[in-house]
């Protein structure tokens, strides 16, 4: 189980998704930073020093904090912009490189037959084909060894061992009748 354990914990994938994570927590605090240092601190400039957490509406013993929410939303917002901008970039590059692997493919088109065609023609030879080292078994279809007397998986005798095994158990016969 350790075994296992293990291969799977150390797998690329595994991997991969926990740097994500790791660097997604810490990217996380850096966003919460932004937002409650800088981003909040300047909007309540524009409504009266009014402090977002802090915010609330009261029905009777219940609160709403609503103000904590408008935090949080403007979190996933600017993690949000982060993700997107991140992978507008990517699959910009990925554009670039199919577009240059295409345009270097449209080279390799337009070169001459000299250079196309530079590669030594093989001689055709015939050649015979290499002996079967296997053969099917006639009562479960499985694939052995040619040599084999009997199948491994069903532990039949084959047909022309069983001819001989035949004649064997005969003369045993003969022998003990003697």
């Amino acid at each position: 189980m350790w075994k296992e354990f293990k291969q799977f914990a150390t797998r690329g994938n595994v991997i991969d998704l926990a740097i994500g994570v790791i660097i997604g927590g810490a990217f996380q605090k850096i966003v919460n930073s932004l937002v409650n240092d800088i981003v909040m601190p300047f909007v309540s400039i524009f409504t009266g020093k009014i402090d977002f957490n802090n915010l609330t509406i009261n029905f009777g013993n219940t609160s709403i904090k609503y103000g904590s929410f408008l935090t949080n939303v403007i979190n996933f917002l600017i993690i949000a912009f982060s993700v997107f901008l991140m992978v507008r970039y990517i699959n910009k590059l990925n554009k670039t490189i199919e577009e240059k692997a295409k345009d270097i493919n449209k080279k390799l088109e337009k070169q001459p037959k000299f250079f196309k065609n530079r590669k030594k023609k093989k001689e055709k030879t015939v050649s015979t084909p290499p002996e079967p080292t296997t053969k099917i078994c006639p009562y479960c279809l499985s694939e052995i060894n040619i040599k084999a007397s009997r199948c491994p998986h069903c532990t039949s005798v084959l047909e022309e061992y069983k001819q001989v095994e035949d004649k064997n158990e005969e003369l045993g016969e003969q022998l003990e009748i003697k």
